[in-house]
């Protein structure tokens, strides 16, 4: 059975009538007659009641012509919204994000791209770094940013480079400090991110490179709490210099030129973009650098 035959069921229960309906959809009546005499062997069933004034649908044809009409739209939508999605004009892409970005590279670089292509529907996906690759290689998301730059078989593109401070809460010793180095940092308790997520394995990182080893007193997936963590005076963090002060805290530069996160765009390599996915790559490639700080 062909989907083209149900489409011609539905023809013939609306016309009532072989060659009426075989004149209308443009085939033979002999080539419409096999077409029923198909979906009805298939089925196991006649369909059809013949009669001297045409044909009309029996309680099992009634029952099969229903299916047919919603079988057959629900093919018809599935071409428009594919063919949506592929249109380079009106298509979807996919993005996801890590959860610090929400409110601020997110914003500024969907602002420009929606000024550049304002018919293009973005569906977006807020969530872990390591959610976010998983999402990537099963095909859920076309993009991401993230950070750090995912291992090999990804495309990237430096979107943001932020400095990382030590905050503090404004009544810590250290509040008014011009620098601080890591090495002094290790009898303090910190508040971080979980295990798995790329922002500890960078922090765990520059606590190795400083032959330090602190305690972890509290984790979070969202920067901005681990802010506010801090701001209670349960630990002390390191975090992109744009949190630093949001609840009061106080930052504090590092010694350490290592301490900075770069945010970039990242997709999988290998395979073929969407025409709606390669003109949004296309964009984010000659945006200009200072275009998202605005």
């Amino acid at each position: 059975m062909l989907l083209r035959d149900l489409a011609w069921i539905t023809a013939l229960a609306d016309l009532g009538h072989l060659t009426d309906t075989a004149a209308t959809l443009g085939v033979a009546q002999p080539t419409l007659s096999r077409a029923l005499a198909r979906v009805e062997a298939e089925l196991g069933t006649r369909l059809f009641e013949r009669l001297p004034t045409g044909v009309v649908p029996n309680p099992h044809g009634a029952l099969v012509v229903t299916a047919a009409r919603e079988l057959t739209a629900r093919y018809e939508q599935l071409r428009t919204e594919l063919a949506g999605r592929l249109d380079p004009d009106t298509g979807v892409v996919r993005l996801a994000f890590l959860d610090s970005m929400a409110t601020s590279l997110v914003p500024a670089l969907l602002r420009a791209f929606h000024a550049h292509a304002p018919r293009l529907r973005v569906v977006l996906r807020q969530e872990p770094g390591h959610v976010i690759l998983d999402d990537l290689r099963s095909g859920a998301a076309e993009f991401a940013i993230t950070s750090p730059r995912p291992p090999g078989g990804h495309g990237w593109i430096p979107l943001q480079d932020e400095r990382l401070l030590l905050v503090v809460p404004p009544v810590h010793p250290l509040r008014d400090r011009d620098r601080v180095a890591l090495a002094e940092l290790a009898a303090e308790e910190f508040i971080t991110t979980p295990q798995g997520f790329g922002f500890r394995a960078l922090l765990e990182g520059l606590f190795a490179e400083a032959g330090i080893a602190p305690a972890i007193s509290f984790e979070s997936a969202d920067l901005a709490t681990i802010e506010g963590l801090v701001a209670a005076g349960l630990g002390v963090a390191l975090l992109p210099e744009p949190f630093a002060g949001l609840s009061g805290t106080v930052g504090i530069p590092l010694t350490t030129a290592a301490a900075r996160r770069t945010v970039g765009l990242t997709w999988r390599t290998g395979g073929d973009l969407t025409p709606a996915a390669a003109r949004f790559l296309d964009f984010v490639r000659t945006l200009p650098p200072h275009e998202l700080s605005r």
